[in-house]
């Protein structure tokens, strides 16, 4: 069993070049593991970053899955990815961290997201919608049966 976490939650005082060093890899393989931090020298609190290598690498963004998909009776691990998302863009209204279901966390959390883009009114009511969704770039979840 693998003891390193797949994971490392940023802390206050941190930067990459630290992270590295605590997990015992370099600071190219932590910037090739996390494409999603464009600069390497702002990171922030509750942000995560992956400091071992994926087993695998979404090739593609998951599928925009339709505005009816977001009710609180809905639980998917896409809202699950979709709340990791929001929080590396430092979208976060999680009291906690992101779940399976559907929740008004989601929700508001989401609403950031919309109003970062530049949404207003009823366009950033917190439901995705396939614009804001397709530039959050969830990653794909391959899903096998």
């Amino acid at each position: 069993m693998n003891a390193t976490p797949d994971f490392y939650v940023v802390r206050e005082g941190d930067s990459l070049s630290k992270i590295a060093a605590m997990f015992h890899v370099t600071l190219a393989q932590v910037r090739k593991w996390n494409p999603q931090i464009k600069n390497p020298n702002l990171i922030h609190p509750g942000q995560r970053v992956r400091v071992t290598e994926p087993t695998v690498v979404p090739v593609d963004d998951e599928p925009f899955p339709g505005k009816d998909f977001f009710q609180s009776s809905v639980s998917s691990p896409i809202i699950e990815v979709m709340g990791w998302r929001l929080i590396e863009e430092g979208c976060s209204a999680y009291p906690d961290e992101p779940d399976l279901q559907w929740s008004e966390a989601d929700r508001r959390s989401y609403a950031k997201w919309q109003q970062k883009l530049g949404f207003l009114g009823s366009d950033a009511d917190g439901i995705p919608g396939r614009s804001s969704w397709e530039k959050l770039h969830v990653p794909a979840l391959h899903m096998s049966e």
